[in-house]
């Protein structure tokens, strides 16, 4: 048993009615923790830090022309939007990414990525996508596609109760 799992027997005998959560809980936030400081430390060859590739990789998933609301950004960074906002103005001195008119709405801007981000971006996202697949290698095919499935399903439900806060 890992270190931070053995008082979770005391734990669950006081707490028999949420025994499957306290485990889901307390693991997924070691995990949460345990990721942010991997890819801090993935990242440091590409001079980025964790907010700036999650932004570039958003960019680069939603598909040409690469765009984004600043609030869209926000909800995928998982920050509040003055923290975003310092993101994107980072971002945009480094010339990776630049903001355009809503070409559907004159009245909100969009953030787009440059083509020196969506370059940095994939080659970022490949060195992060073949360093976390050597790390994982004990982890099947299965499993991966499992976890994965599961983790989507658990960040869609806590989005949503978020937002119906």
């Amino acid at each position: 048993d890992p270190l931070w799992s053995r008082g979770l027997g005391d734990v669950y005998k006081r707490q028999e009615q949420h025994r499957s959560t306290i485990g889901v809980l307390v693991s997924v936030m070691r995990t949460g923790r345990q990721l942010e400081s991997w890819l801090s430390v993935t990242l440091t060859s590409d001079g980025l830090d964790t907010s700036e590739f999650t932004a570039l990789v958003t960019l680069l998933i939603a598909g040409e022309p690469y765009r984004r609301s600043a609030g869209e950004l926000s909800s995928s960074l998982v920050q509040t939007t003055g923290r975003t906002t310092k993101t994107i103005r980072r971002l945009e001195e480094r010339g990776l990414v630049m903001r355009v008119d809503d070409p559907d709405d004159g009245l909100r801007t969009l953030i787009e990525l440059t083509d020196p981000g969506r370059a940095l971006a994939e080659s970022t996202l490949e060195l992060v996508l073949d360093a976390f697949d050597l790390d994982i290698g004990d982890l099947g095919e299965a499993e991966r596609h499992d976890l994965g499935a599961g983790l989507v399903r658990l960040s869609l439900e806590l989005d949503d109760r978020l937002r119906n806060r």
